[in-house]
């Protein structure tokens, strides 16, 4: 047993590797995943809903896209399979997280467009057009509270924010304390106790 969470810099947990499948869009995925990283033996259902019930970036899309906490990269092999045209920024502050999100966005015929980095290893000057998360609720408030007071404000003028947070994690809540910060937040979409919260300024 370790202390390893998927918010964990550099696991050390065993990492056995798995595929996991799922359809966006028609499209169909087969993704590598392993232990020690976010909902490492499927799509999270979480994940699912915001890729189901968010408007997906259409194929003229350009600009940077931030995956905030990507994970195996699920999100971001899709945006970047989807709007070609874009940069993806795939930000974790797990290593082996980052290491199969590139793996995956190579499998997806990306590798030159999804720049996977940790947090402190995206220039500052970067703005984002679209910011998509499943954030870590498991950090706790004040930790997710900072995150978003972090990479929020990076958003471009007309840029857009994508959340997904669970009802019974604090999403109604979470929503009320974006708008308390002086955001515009609408419940754009609930599905399977989840709320898909659209974030622009």
């Amino acid at each position: 047993m370790t202390g390893d969470h998927y918010f964990t810099a550099q696991p050390t947990s065993d990492a056995p590797a798995r595929e996991v499948e799922f359809s966006v869009a028609d499209r169909d995925y087969r993704l590598s995943s392993a232990g020690g990283v976010f909902s490492a033996s499927r799509l999270d259902p979480g994940t699912a809903v915001l890729l189901r019930k968010a408007e997906l970036p259409p194929a003229d899309t350009t600009g940077d896209l931030l995956d905030l906490g990507c994970g195996f990269g699920p999100i971001s092999c899709v945006l970047a399979d989807l709007a070609p045209a874009s940069t993806i920024w795939a930000v974790d502050v797990n290593a082996r997280a980052r290491e199969l999100t590139a793996a995956n966005a190579a499998r997806v015929g990306a590798a030159d467009r999804v720049r996977v980095s940790a947090p402190d290893d995206v220039p500052d000057d970067v703005r984002f057009a679209q910011i998509w998360s499943n954030p870590p609720i498991r950090i706790g408030k004040d930790g997710l509270h900072d995150l978003l007071l972090r990479w929020l404000p990076r958003l471009a003028p007309d840029g857009v924010g994508w959340l997904v947070v669970a009802r019974h994690l604090g999403g109604d809540s979470l929503q009320r304390w974006l708008t308390e910060q002086g955001w515009q937040v609408e419940r754009y979409a609930s599905q399977k106790g989840f709320r898909v919260l659209r974030v622009t300024r």
